[in-house]
């Protein structure tokens, strides 16, 4: 098996792995219990707490444990809503949000909230000249995600989180993509509310967290015992907030040395990519994307079918979000970047670890080229494009015996 599917989840990472086993087993117990050995479980969540506020620039007290993402997406939003409905009652995001931010932001519209959804440009680099504009008196927050889960894009946060403190609103950003992959560092960006999930970055599934300023009461999400500061009830997940810190702290350590490795094995497959398959496009921004995110459109074929022919030489791929699958809609992030639905459903999303390999990528792109051209040679629009005895036909048919 061959994994490029890194952006739906990653592995764990062994050390994180390690760390978790004893508190499943040997330090079993509640945190919340009054008594040495529970002190062993809550000393350990603490831990993991300044280990996760490193990796972010933040103060340990700022870190709330989650399930993941979406409940950290959820509580942002809504949190920021209740809070503040005296002030205002318009929140500033954009139109390729992941949807824990899109439908949270749906169902506050039901509830006479006015959300303005910010346009992107061509590579998904939202326009600050429109995002300073959509400003209003009655605007409490503004949401923006660092890096997009389908294209990669980094988004500009340091700047959109100075627009923000300029004008008395508070920031949030999705970093489920980012966090673990590039520096990011919340004091210095301004940001007063960050998302993340463990799985992204080499934790287990089910927990994640949000940072939140300390100064900032956003109300409680979960109600009924008082964990997490009174804010989030619920019995601490130990094991896995063990394993959260240890992936967090893995990543910090070994942060240059992977997005370095990362980004050259992603240009070595996008420039391969690009050089020998035609009729394909590369979205997302060309320099100022995730170092392991790769994102494909290619005409005459269908995602889904190329997927399927992967999938059956072992290669694991995706045509976006893992949280879009099944969805026969195009997605949404490469409509809004400007792609036609016939683009949007031929794409392709490769996403890489310092797990992989050279040898890896080779022989995914092989296989990528040899599955293109079965699908292609299916399409009576590719037909009349390319015909058998054009230099393509003839070298693919001799590349492929056919």
């Amino acid at each position: 098996m061959i994994y490029l599917d890194n952006a739906a989840t990653a592995p764990m990472k062994k050390g994180a792995y390690e760390k978790m086993l004893p508190y499943l087993t040997k330090y079993y117990a509640n945190p919340s219990g009054a008594y040495d050995f529970s002190k062993q479980s809550a000393d350990a969540m603490d831990k993991a707490r300044e280990q996760i506020a490193s990796l972010i620039g933040a103060d340990k007290n700022e870190i709330y444990f989650t399930s993941g993402g979406t409940e950290s997406d959820n509580w942002a939003i809504k949190g920021t809503a209740d809070l503040l409905q005296k002030k205002g009652r318009h929140i500033i995001t954009t139109r390729i949000e992941h949807h824990g931010i899109l439908n949270t932001c749906k169902d506050l519209e039901k509830r006479g909230y006015k959300i303005t959804y910010l346009e992107v440009d061509e590579y998904g680099m939202i326009k600050m000249d429109r995002l300073k504009k959509s400003i209003r008196p009655d605007t409490v927050l503004i949401s923006v995600m660092t890096a997009n889960n389908e294209i990669g894009t980094i988004q500009p946060i340091a700047e959109i989180g100075l627009i923000a403190k300029q004008n008395g609103i508070l920031f949030h950003t999705d970093a489920v993509q980012a966090c673990g992959h590039i520096p990011i560092d919340v004091k210095k960006a301004n940001i007063d509310m960050l998302s993340a999930s463990a799985h992204k970055f080499g934790g287990p599934k089910g927990i994640g967290f949000l940072y939140i300023r300390q100064d900032i009461a956003l109300p409680s999400f979960m109600y009924g015992g008082s964990q997490e500061q009174g804010r989030r009830a619920g019995t601490g997940n130990v094991a896995s907030a063990v394993a959260m810190g240890e992936a967090a702290d893995i990543c910090r350590n070994n942060m240059k040395q992977h997005m370095d490795y990362v980004t050259r094995l992603r240009e070595y497959a996008i420039q391969r990519i690009l050089r020998e398959i035609p009729f394909v496009r590369l979205n997302g921004h060309r320099t100022r994307r995730l170092p392991g995110n790769m994102n494909f459109s290619f005409q005459f074929v269908d995602g889904e079918a190329l997927l399927v022919m992967l999938d059956m030489k072992g290669i694991c791929a995706s045509t976006g979000s893992a949280c879009s699958t099944g969805s026969t809609e195009p997605s949404h992030v490469l409509m809004s970047i400007g792609l036609t639905e016939d683009l949007a459903h031929g794409s392709l999303r490769l996403t890489i670890s310092e797990e992989n390999n050279k040898k890896e990528i080779d022989t995914a792109i092989d296989e990528i080229k040899r599955s293109l051209f079965k699908l292609r040679e299916m399409s009576n629009e590719y037909r009349h494009m390319v015909t058998p005895m054009s230099s393509y036909g003839k070298r693919m048919r001799r590349q492929y015996r056919y």
